[in-house]
């Protein structure tokens, strides 16, 4: 449960770092990026994994860039459950998926102590 809970507060702080860096995205209010990121570490916890598993195939044929249309699938997703998160088009929440996975590996990796 606290593993599910970081995850969401590294979502949550990826997601407030990409509002600087990309255009297409925007919040209505700052309680909806913590109200995201739990979100979007939920999604990614249970159904992120059941896609990678359904796409493999394309995966490998890729070379694993697939996984990036995931990642601003699962995004997008969370926009659209949210009502207070608006993401542009594809190009914005794949820029916030690279956000949201290069801060939530830092976090991973100091909250692990290495």
């Amino acid at each position: 449960m606290v593993g599910l809970i970081l995850r969401g507060v590294f979502a949550a702080l990826g997601l407030w770092v990409a509002t600087f860096f990309v255009g297409g995205l925007r919040f209505d209010k700052p309680a909806t990026v913590l109200i995201a990121g739990l979100v979007l570490g939920l999604v990614n916890a249970l159904l992120r994994p059941v896609l990678v598993i359904l796409t493999l195939p394309i995966t490998i044929v890729t070379l694993g860039v697939f996984l990036l249309v995931i990642n601003a699938a699962m995004v997008a997703l969370v926009a659209k459950l949210l009502t207070g998160m608006h993401v542009a088009n594809f190009w914005a929440a794949l820029g916030t998926a690279l956000i949201v996975s290069v801060v939530g590996w830092i976090g991973g990796a100091l909250a692990r102590g290495r």
